[in-house]
């Protein structure tokens, strides 16, 4: 189905893969990999920019407002790559003068190294992997640092002029206590970075901790963690505009927030998906190769071998919209809907109609977002308005 503005008028992003990490961690579900030699730096990056180069026809026109390199452990890579890499960016995309630049970093002597380097290289904003600040908690979360190393990297930041420093905090660890959380948070806050990233351990399929699952804080205490911390960080001014994410003033991440608002985002790297819209056709998404090595083979020597492309159907496009809508503290209008989907609002309704008169969601003239019991029960809110399976014959 067409969708209901010109594709020119719908945001766009650029995701970037490094899957290479140090250590595996054992909660971790993302496509990572440990580095066991040397990394591949120049071939990976090529082989990002060919991947590049093949969509930018499906984009033509359209500027990209923020670009994020993710993983793994992308600082793991040398200042000098991800300069090659952002270079190749600006040839072949049209990129917005103020463009949020992200590259996520892990405290540690060598990638604090580098951070001047990226710094020079155009990256203007840094996400941190602090998790916690308790040296306890990080060896039961299997993390290769301390917390003095997580307090240096942000310092590190600073000191070579980042204004814009995201850390990743993490609660409900094993054996954690609301005291030890507590400190957790107070010691984010005291470093004064601009964004603090808040989000519970959850045990993921396909992780050593789903197969040999750490005892964890029950429910009631989880929430308990999770509460304290939330009125701990809007009494020193924090704004929590999205489930897991607080900002300082103008320092709400540019790059999650059009996944939240349903932009679109090209993806390039082992294992990256995309979202694009087309006007005549509507909106598909794709997937890369998984396997790093099978990725840098097929965009250096098979460069037109193009990724198996997926049309969102009707059900899929309203459960997307929601899966990501919803998690924003404002929620979303009936005219972002409709014009990020190409559908009317009124189909909604039936899907939420019963989540409204119970309370988990508010309906509003001109939209609709989650109540704070909502909020705190998204999840199950999202498994009920999973699409149906198509029946079978």
């Amino acid at each position: 189905m067409p969708i209901n503005m010109p594709a020119i008028e719908i945001p766009l992003s650029l995701y970037i893969h490094i899957p290479w990490c140090t250590r595996k961690c054992p909660y971790c579900d993302f496509n990572s990999h440990e580095s066991r030699s040397s990394l591949p730096e120049v071939r990976y990056v090529d082989a990002l920019i060919a991947d590049l180069k093949q969509h930018a026809d499906a984009v033509s026109g359209r500027k990209i407002s923020s670009v994020y390199i993710g993983g793994g452990t992308p600082s793991l890579f040398s200042a000098s790559s991800i300069g090659r890499l952002l270079e190749g960016v600006a040839r072949e995309t049209i990129l917005e003068n103020d463009a949020e630049i992200t590259i996520e970093a892990n405290p540690g002597t060598l990638d604090q190294q580098n951070f001047a380097g990226f710094r020079s290289a155009g990256v203007n904003r840094i996400s941190i992997g602090v998790q916690s600040f308790d040296d306890a908690l990080l060896h039961a979360l299997g993390r290769i640092h301390d917390a003095s190393a997580a307090k240096q990297a942000v310092l590190a930041a600073k000191l070579v002029g980042f204004e814009n420093i995201n850390i990743d905090l993490m609660y409900a660890l094993p054996g954690q206590t609301q005291t030890q959380a507590c400190a957790d948070v107070e010691q984010a806050i005291d470093l004064e970075p601009s964004h603090i990233s808040y989000y519970q351990l959850t045990l993921e399929p396909n992780t050593r901790f789903y197969r040999h699952p750490p005892e964890l804080p029950d429910s009631e205490l989880g929430w308990a963690i999770q509460q304290q911390g939330m009125d701990l960080l809007d009494r020193h001014g924090w704004q929590q505009y999205e489930i897991s994410a607080y900002a300082k003033d103008r320092f709400r991440c540019m790059h999650n927030m059009n996944y939240w608002e349903f932009g679109d985002y090209l993806g390039i790297g082992a294992g990256a998906h995309q979202k694009i819209s087309f006007e005549k056709t509507g909106i598909f998404r794709s997937e890369k190769p998984r396997n790093p090595m099978q990725y840098m083979e097929q965009m250096l020597n098979s460069p037109s071998a193009r990724p198996i492309s997926h049309h969102l159907s009707h059900d899929e496009l309203v459960f997307e919209f929601l899966l990501n809508a919803l998690r924003l503290k404002a929620g979303f209008t009936w005219q972002q809907f409709e014009h990020n989907t190409g559908l009317t609002y009124t189909m909604l309704m039936p899907k939420l109609q019963g989540l409204i008169e119970e309370g988990l969601l508010v309906r509003l003239d001109h939209g609709l977002h989650c109540s704070s019991t909502g909020y705190r029960y998204l999840d199950n809110i999202l498994v009920r308005l999973l699409p149906e399976a198509p029946a079978r014959h």
